[in-house]
């Protein structure tokens, strides 16, 4: 196994193995182990499913599997069960995700709506007035 990338060890895995869906219809998973292990580096570091290390395998091996166990539940199960043995955590972690919006996507904001004066000219010289419009009751 090649260092500097995300391995499960023997502890690890074999807490996790006994959690795996069993193999259903027709061809047999992949490994299970290194399939897992792929997508976990995906996840810590942060890069697109496309640039995953080939050492994990195929990188559509890695996405299906984790999109397709994601949609069963499979991960919250899985979490969920780990998390019932393990003891206080040795980690907390924040997330300071940080993420640039368009000017204009401001939708919380109160905008100035613009109302002509009755009786007055209406046209380019025409006297405005700005009036706050109520979001919400």
């Amino acid at each position: 196994m090649v260092t500097g990338y995300f391995w499960l060890n023997d502890a690890q895995w074999q807490k996790l193995e006994p959690l795996l869906p069993p193999y259903v219809r027709g061809k047999r998973r992949v490994d299970d182990r290194r399939v897992i292990s792929g997508i976990v580096q995906v996840l810590r570091s942060g890069c697109r499913w496309s640039d995953a290390p080939l050492e994990y395998g195929p990188r559509k091996t890695l996405y299906n599997r984790f999109v397709r166990w994601a949609l069963k539940g499979l991960w919250e199960e899985m979490f969920a069960e780990l998390s019932k043995n393990g003891g206080k955590p040795r980690e907390a972690l924040l997330d300071s995700t940080h993420i640039k919006v368009h000017r204009s996507a401001s939708g919380g904001m109160r905008r100035k709506k613009t109302v002509l004066i009755p009786g007055k000219m209406r046209g380019p010289s025409a006297q405005a007035v700005a009036v706050e419009t109520r979001k919400s009751i």
